[in-house]
C-alpha cells in the first residue's frame, strides 16, 4: 500500500497476530474484530480476515505514462468490463514488468474489490492510465512513438513474427473484451494485428491468458 492513503484496516484476531508488523505504519487506523463482525459490516466473506479502506488516486492520462524513447511494454484495453479478467490482466502485467495498463472509457473499474482481489493487489502497484476513446486514444499512443500491436483471435500475423518496435520505442499490446474482441476502429488504428497460434478446433483464449502469452513473448524476446 505504499503511496496510497489508507483510511482504515479491519483485521480478524488471527490476521492481526499474523500481520501485525506489516500494518504497523497504520496502527492508529487498525481495528480488530471477530470474523462474524467483519462479514456483517461488509456483506461478503471473501476477505480472509483482512480488509482495508483506501482512498482512490486520480487516474492519469495515458500520455503521462507512455514515454517517447522509453522501451517499455504497456497494456491497452478496449471494453474489458469483467472485473475478474481485469484483475488477472493486472497480475500478468506485473509478472512481465509492464509499465502501465491503459483503460478506455468502456472498461470496468480496476479498483473494484473483485479486480483488486484477483490481481493479488497488483492493481495498486501497476500504474493505471486513462486511454481516450478509440481510435483517438490509439493514435495518440502512436504519436508518442509507440508500436501498437492489436491482439486478434484470427487473421493476424503470428505472434512469433510480429513486427519489431522501433529501437527504444514503447510497445503497446492492445486487447478487447471476451466475445466481441477489438472494434474495427481499434484494429484499424494499430500498427499490426497479431494472433496467437493454437491447435485446430480451439476458437480462442481468455483475454487475460492471451495477454499473458503475448507479454511473455515480448518480455523475453
Amino acid at each position: 500500500l505504499d503511496g496510497w492513503e489508507v483510511r482504515a484496516i479491519a483485521l480478524s484476531p488471527r490476521a492481526a497476530e499474523r500481520l501485525g508488523p506489516l500494518v504497523e505504519p497504520w496502527r492508529d487506523r487498525v481495528v480488530v474484530a471477530d470474523g462474524n463482525v467483519l462479514r456483517s459490516v461488509v456483506g461478503f466473506d471473501l476477505h480472509r480476515g483482512v480488509l482495508a479502506s483506501v482512498a482512490r488516486r486520480p487516474i492519469v492520462a495515458a500520455d503521462d505514462l507512455v514515454v517517447p524513447g522509453e522501451h517499455r511494454i504497456h497494456v491497452a484495453l478496449e471494453g474489458v468490463n469483467d472485473h475478474e479478467n481485469l484483475g488477472a490482466i493486472y497480475r500478468n502485467a506485473a509478472a512481465f514488468g509492464c509499465a502501465s495498463v491503459l483503460l478506455d472509457p468502456t472498461c470496468a473499474d480496476p479498483f473494484y474489490r473483485r479486480s483488486i482481489r484477483v490481481s493479488l493487489g497488483h492493481v495498486l502497484a501497476v500504474p493505471t492510465g486513462a486511454l481516450a476513446p478509440v481510435p483517438t486514444g490509439i493514435e495518440q499512443l502512436r504519436d508518442r512513438g509507440a508500436t501498437v500491436l492489436a491482439l486478434v483471435a484470427r487473421g493476424g500475423r503470428p505472434l512469433r513474427s510480429s513486427i519489431p518496435p522501433a529501437p527504444g520505442a514503447p510497445v503497446v499490446v492492445l486487447a478487447g473484451a471476451e466475445g466481441p474482441g477489438l472494434s474495427d476502429a481499434a484494429r484499424g488504428a494499430a500498427d499490426a494485428e497479431v494472433t496467437i497460434e493454437m491447435a485446430d478446433g480451439v476458437d480462442s483464449l481468455n483475454v487475460a491468458t492471451a495477454l499473458a502469452v503475448a507479454l511473455h513473448h515480448l518480455a523475453t524476446g
